[in-house]
């Protein structure tokens, strides 16, 4: 990829999963369109329901009706956030994405630094770091641990890959695997695809409503598992030409 900076263009998709998130979701939704309001870039968003049986989806669909430019995608049965994630992103009409998750741990608030940032740099992902994590002591190590194992194997150069929010353009999309531990992946394939990641400091906060979906298994051992897929994938593949006349591998 050329160093020439490029700027950020007018116009954002904000794509959003969800799964069972019924207590949380009408103050979430509340908020995300209070902080959107102030920010006119962000033109679409796309709340994806990951086959949700306790009433999220008739929640989402009724914010949607009312807000311009928003809109809800379904998954007929749960398949994972990952999976909601690649289909919202295929989506997105706009040049850049913003991802964020629907529990209410990220802040909307957050998503101006970040899209500044992809400004600033010119680079074509910005990932959020959580710099002062709200969990519990067991998951903030099965995090550092987890972390630690990939970055020593992939050296994609980010600290954190657990924050959902992120910003990149649309073009990164084409460098992700459909696997359902994208989301632990999308820095690392970003790199070995031929674009540039840079950090962002972003806020954290701890969940007040609903539980968790991520346990042991899908926190540490499946992402090592898939560590091993990556890897061999991110040094086999070439980067293919870009919009500004790539660098071959």
């Amino acid at each position: 990829m050329s160093n020439t900076p490029r700027p950020v263009p007018s116009a954002c998709t904000l794509v959003i999963p969800f799964f069972n998130e019924v207590e949380g979701t009408p103050a979430f939704l509340e908020e995300l369109a209070t902080a959107l309001s102030s920010q006119p870039a962000v033109a679409e968003v796309i709340l994806v329901d990951d086959g949700s049986t306790d009433g999220t989806r008739e929640v989402l669909e009724r914010a949607a009706a009312t807000r311009p430019g928003w809109r809800v995608v379904v998954q007929a049965k749960n398949q994972g956030q990952a999976a909601a994630l690649y289909r919202g992103m295929r989506l997105a009409s706009s040049p850049v994405i913003v991802t964020m998750d629907g529990d209410g741990q990220n802040d909307p608030a957050d998503i101006p630094s970040l899209l500044a940032r992809l400004e600033e740099t010119g680079a074509d992902m910005v990932a959020g770091v959580r710099v002062e994590r709200n969990d519990s002591w067991l998951r903030r190590r099965m995090s550092r641990l987890a972390n630690g194992v990939r970055q020593r194997i992939l050296r994609d150069g980010v600290r954190d890959t657990g924050c959902g929010l992120k910003v990149f353009r649309r073009e990164v999309v084409e460098a992700f695997l459909p696997m359902r531990t994208l989301y632990s992946f999308m820095p690392a394939l970003a790199v070995a695809g031929g674009f540039r990641v840079v950090e962002q400091p972003v806020r954290h906060r701890a969940r007040e409503l609903g539980t968790s979906k991520y346990g042991l298994g899908v926190m540490l051992w499946r992402p090592l598992l898939d560590l091993l897929g990556v890897w061999w994938f991110t040094r086999r593949r070439f980067q293919a030409n870009h919009e500004d006349g790539a660098k071959r591998s």
